[in-house]
């Protein structure tokens, strides 16, 4: 008989006892193959955020650097952080009141020395709400908020040309031009919300309006033309917004002086409000980011602790188990030396089949990792989510990372992660049983056969 065939018939022998040591290895080994497949999902994450972090602010300040001679105006305290975004509001209008300008303004502005362009715009939220849930430190909330924003532009040529008042990335039909009524232009997501593409029709505030555009954009946002806007919404002669350019940089400062001192209501953001604001919110997230990093580290220890202790727990549950079979079969070993049976022979016998009972543990713990990894890294692991709460002062809005640590990340073991546990779970069997062999080898015939 061949000693592979030896050792499956060992260790089928007790199968109850071969079946909870082969579940509790299992566990091990799923720990050892959940935990770093955590650690690299929480890596992965982190540098998708740091990525995406690092993209955001270098287009914000590209967009800066361009926009140099804009003054921005608007009605509410919370717009003007960043090209008239609401600080840390989803939507226009959530959760205040929405405020307007009257559009006599825009022609008393006009007469201020040194202004080149003034383009009005008209954000209203839509009528229609949708169920949001929103997650605190203190628990979980449901509100209630717009399903999109109405963004109406003021559609002549000059400005289209001259200024970034349309989204530039379009990705299906066209964009707004001069002339244009009665269509709109949808965020893709607001498109696959209504189902609705390039030609269908959208109601928008009780009227139809054909989609001829379809952009890429992360807010839910319908563009049409700011008379259109006006008309359905009920506010002729109001807008939200003004974006007012100066003949060059030299103005600005002089412009927004009068600005704000004939019209003390509205709030204006200059260039160097914006550049400010922005090193601050830079300032903020790369002390975010540190605290990230040094979470990071923090569970790179817990995990390398908790694999140690998953190993030596490995190493024990096999040491023991082959203990207690070595002195089950004092007897049967006395028998092996008697006809023959080196000490080797012995020796390779126990270790073979501690590595047999290693390698059973180890497929079983194999798939249970593979299966429950997410669980298991959760469990085990502390959440690394750096932008999970917001902060006082914390612009949220203005730069938004796609929540790639807020969202689940995927905890997926990769196939050198397996192989690399498996054979050093081969190698903890192997371990595990040498003592116990070399005792077993060590044993005298006369007095294995003498043990009852």
């Amino acid at each position: 008989m061949g000693v592979l065939t030896r050792a499956v018939r060992n260790v089928s022998r007790r199968k109850m006892r071969t079946f909870l040591v082969i579940i509790a290895l299992s566990l091990s080994m799923a720990i050892m193959i959940s935990i770093p497949a955590g650690i690299m999902a929480n890596q992965k994450a982190a540098q998708s955020i740091i990525e995406n972090y690092n993209n955001t602010i270098t287009s914000m300040q590209e967009e800066i650097n361009k926009t140099s001679t804009l003054i921005e105006i608007s009605a509410s305290s919370r717009r003007g952080m960043f090209f008239g975004t609401p600080s840390g509001m989803p939507f226009p209008g959530f959760g205040q009141e929405e405020a307007f300008i009257n559009a006599t303004v825009v022609d008393e502005i006009s007469t201020i020395e040194g202004v080149k362009d003034i383009v009005p715009f008209l954000e209203v939220s839509s009528e229609e709400t949708t169920e949001d849930t929103m997650s605190t430190p203190r628990g979980s909330f449901t509100i209630s908020r717009p399903v999109y924003t109405i963004t109406g532009v003021c559609l002549k040529s000059t400005l289209i040309d001259n200024y970034s008042i349309l989204p530039t990335n379009v990705i299906d039909g066209r964009n707004l031009i001069e002339g244009d009524s009665g269509v709109i232009g949808i965020s893709l997501n607001l498109s696959d919300y209504y189902s609705v593409y390039v030609g269908d029709k959208l109601k928008v505030y009780g009227e139809t309006f054909k989609v001829v555009g379809i952009y890429n954009s992360t807010a839910r946002t319908v563009y049409m033309n700011i008379t259109d806007a006006q008309r359905i919404t009920n506010n002729i002669g109001n807008v939200t917004r003004l974006d007012v350019y100066a003949q060059g940089i030299s103005y600005v400062n002089s412009i927004a002086d009068v600005i704000e001192a004939a019209y003390p209501e509205l709030y204006v953001t200059t260039y160097e409000d914006r550049l400010a604001n922005l090193e601050r919110t830079q300032a903020m997230y790369e002390t975010t980011l540190e605290n990230a990093e040094s979470t990071i580290s923090q569970t790179q220890a817990v995990a390398f602790q908790e694999i140690l202790i998953a190993i030596v727990a490995t190493s024990l549950i096999v040491l023991f188990m082959m203990l207690y079979t070595v002195r089950e079969r004092t007897k049967e070993i006395g028998i092996l030396k008697a006809i023959g049976f080196s000490n080797w022979n012995v020796m390779i016998q126990f270790i073979l089949e501690g590595i047999l009972l290693s390698a059973m543990a180890g497929g079983v713990g194999a798939l249970i990792g593979i299966v429950g990894a997410p669980v298991i890294s959760s469990l085990l692991l502390p959440s690394v989510n750096p932008f999970s709460a917001q902060q006082p002062g914390f612009p949220r809005q203005n730069i938004n990372f796609g929540t790639a640590l807020s969202q689940s990340v995927t905890v997926t073991p990769d196939l050198q992660t397996l192989l690399l546990a498996f054979g050093v779970f081969l190698l903890l069997g192997a371990l595990g049983s040498l003592y116990p062999a070399w005792r077993a080898a060590r044993t005298s015939p006369m007095e294995a056969l003498r043990y009852e």
